[in-house]
């Protein structure tokens, strides 16, 4: 009888599927740091969204032998321990490669396109007073023609490139920031920087990839260009894309993700709207189909690692 602890039930609205081994399902709508220990001391199978999973935590469970995580990421746990004592990870990669990529690219519409302060501006009257049938009260610009660079060429990534390349794009995938060399298929990560009328963010979020964006690139990027980030917040450093919208170094930036999730009723983004920023609240990953197919790929994943035994 194995038993099985979800510590963040409450962040994912899908059923899973009953597992064909005996067991004993137990779970909590949230968990704190301060509960894991306790809540998981006897369970053999523990699920967690974003519910971190420390190494210190991760010795003090003797019985653990596999956590499974419904979703793409596993930053909030130490693999190394995870490996050192024999835990399987089951993640779940690629679920969202439909959902996500369509977020970013809607996001990429909406910012070349200036709908939200096109909306706004409507809506205050901005059209009604025009001297003529329209009211060009913000420039836009076409996707066809310009250039997107995309930071990470998972699935999310090679996605949204098929997504672009059919509204006529063209499109860099950035090497690594530091690479020696340029590997084939890819362009240098400062070209980009260069070149991209938008760039989208779709790489996990590791010690290498940690405020990827800062001050230093947003000043090589055209002034003209756009920032999407549709994978996780700590990619882009917050503080500097404030200076940089607020310096004009780039045009606008639209974000599904924060460092701070939930963010502060008083975060720096988010403390009066701006015409240049979109914040959208994590959400890009929870579509009806993005979900079923989370669901069932976690399952499958903890099903097959009893299933080798």
């Amino acid at each position: 009888m194995k038993t099985i602890v979800f510590l963040d039930r409450a962040t994912l609205s899908a059923d899973l599927p009953e597992f064909p081994f005996p067991h004993r399902w137990v779970e909590y709508s949230s968990t704190t740091q301060e509960q894991v220990v306790q809540r998981c001391r006897d369970a053999q199978i523990v699920v967690t969204n974003k519910v971190p999973l420390t190494g210190e935590v991760l010795v003090q469970l003797p019985q653990l032998e596999v956590i499974g995580v419904p979703a793409a990421g596993v930053n909030h746990l130490d693999v190394k321990t995870c490996r050192e004592r024999n835990i399987e990870v089951v993640a779940c990669p690629g679920y969202s490669t439909i959902s996500v990529p369509e977020h970013a690219f809607a996001l990429m519409l909406a910012l070349r396109r200036n709908l939200v302060p096109y909306w706004n501006d409507v809506y205050a009257g901005g059209w009604s007073g025009s001297a003529t049938f329209y009211a060009e009260l913000h420039p836009i610009e076409d996707l066809h023609g310009s250039t997107l660079g995309i930071v990470g060429a998972g699935h999310g990534g090679k996605r949204l490139a098929e997504l672009a390349r059919a509204f006529g794009m063209r499109v860099l995938f950035a090497e690594r920031r530091h690479a020696r060399a340029v590997r084939e298929g890819y362009a240098a990560f400062d070209e980009v920087l260069r070149e991209a009328d938008v760039i989208s963010l779709h790489c996990p979020l590791t010690d290498e990839t940690r405020h990827l964006f800062g001050l230093a690139e947003f000043e090589r990027m055209k002034r003209s260009a756009s920032l999407v980030n549709a994978a996780r917040g700590g990619i882009v450093d917050e503080g500097a894309l404030i200076e940089a919208l607020d310096r004009k170094l780039i045009a606008n930036a639209a974000l599904d993700v924060l460092e701070q999730e939930p963010p502060a009723v008083n975060h720096p983004l988010l403390a009066s709207a701006r015409k240049d920023l979109i914040v959208t609240p994590h959400v890009a990953w929870r579509t009806q189909v993005a979900m079923q197919r989370l669901v069932t790929q976690l399952a499958q994943g903890i099903e097959q690692h009893y299933a080798r035994r």
